[in-house]
């Protein structure tokens, strides 16, 4: 007998099926830079020793005017959340809803009662720093957030620093968005990285450079919390290819095809979110690689019934069936699901 699937381990890609269209899942629909693939070639050469970080996170900190000690390489976002889960005993851990779930999850699975912070649909889903308890000695946020795609400004995220507490911000679309303009990676505002224990932002390459097989990320913070979530580390879990993927993705020429893809998928968003509107179906503005569409009850199913596949969105803590997450494609793709929602 099959266990059920937790809501919050629910995601994208358990939409998908033989012959559908998939929109479900938020990965570039498009092909890898050809020096990608052949740094991921190359790095097979290599798998016959054991891998280590150094000269990934050195890239990275240099991509971010960072220091080493403030980087931290990681299989994907997906290991970061689970590192951040078992770093302390949360007293009061708070995740700002709706987001990506994973967080959530994992800090369940690590043994910790979840505060859900809200943000409101009838606020257009924006973060209310004030809406985050102040005795939260943890505080996770997306940002653009998964899957309304809002791009909270950096000072509302900031706000929500305080002393004793550990901010840790999702950054895994911000790649997708044009200029980066709210990111928290660069160089901390403050001590302790604005303020009390500090700001950690978790990034994802697995999305925007299409290598979900990979599991490439990695983390920024300050030195004393990035070396805490270190000991926490299972050695060796970020494999030789991954980290050659962390390296090459973090250089002026990854920077550059980064933002042509940023600026394609902007197009291709504006494109969907016109033919959406043009059907009378309500969209939530944002920024990201996925649109968050009310559709009503029962059309993500009508929308298989037609070869589509969209992200449901009632597994996310605050939305209900009647939203779905719709990822960005080209011309199309998007043709194709305004047709099967206009039939």
């Amino acid at each position: 007998m099959s266990r059920p699937v937790d809501p919050l381990r629910h995601h994208g890609d358990a939409e998908l099926g033989e012959g559908l269209l998939d929109l479900a899942v938020n990965v570039y629909d498009g092909p890898r830079p050809a020096w990608l693939d052949e740094t991921l070639r190359a790095s097979l050469l290599d798998v016959g020793a054991y891998p280590h970080p150094g000269a990934a996170e050195r890239t990275v900190a240099a991509h971010h005017a960072r220091e080493p000690e403030e980087v931290l390489a990681t299989a994907g976002a997906a290991e970061a959340f689970t590192l951040v889960a078992r770093l302390r005993p949360w007293r009061r851990p708070v995740v700002v809803h709706p987001q990506f779930t994973e967080p959530h999850a994992a800090l369940q699975q690590a043994g910790h009662a979840v505060t859900v912070a809200s943000c409101r649909a009838e606020d257009g889903f924006a973060l209310d720093p004030a809406a985050v308890p102040d005795d939260a000695d943890l505080v996770v946020v997306g940002n653009p957030t998964n899957p309304t795609g809002v791009l909270h400004p950096a000072a509302s995220v900031r706000a929500l620093a305080r002393p004793g507490r550990l901010v840790v911000v999702d950054e895994a679309f911000m790649d997708t968005v044009p200029g980066e303009p709210e990111t928290l990676t660069g160089p901390p505002a403050g001590p302790g990285g604005d303020g009390g224990d500090g700001l950690v932002v978790i990034r994802s390459l697995t999305k925007h450079w299409s290598i979900p097989g990979i599991r490439a990320g990695y983390l920024l913070g300050p030195p004393d919390v990035v070396a805490a979530l270190r000991d926490g580390q299972t050695p060796w879990s970020v494999s030789t290819p991954a980290l050659a993927a962390i390296g090459a993705c973090c250089t002026p020429r990854a920077r550059a095809e980064a933002e042509r893809r940023a600026l394609e998928i902007a197009g291709w968003r504006a494109a969907l979110v016109d033919g959406l509107s043009g059907l009378g179906v309500e969209v939530v503005p944002g920024r990201a690689s996925f649109v968050l569409a009310c559709v009503g009850t029962g059309v993500r199913e009508l929308l298989r019934g037609r070869g589509v596949a969209v992200r449901r969105a009632d597994t996310f803590p605050g939305l209900d069936g009647t939203w779905v997450r719709i990822a960005v494609r080209g011309p199309g793709p998007t043709a194709r699901l305004l047709a099967a929602l206009e039939a």
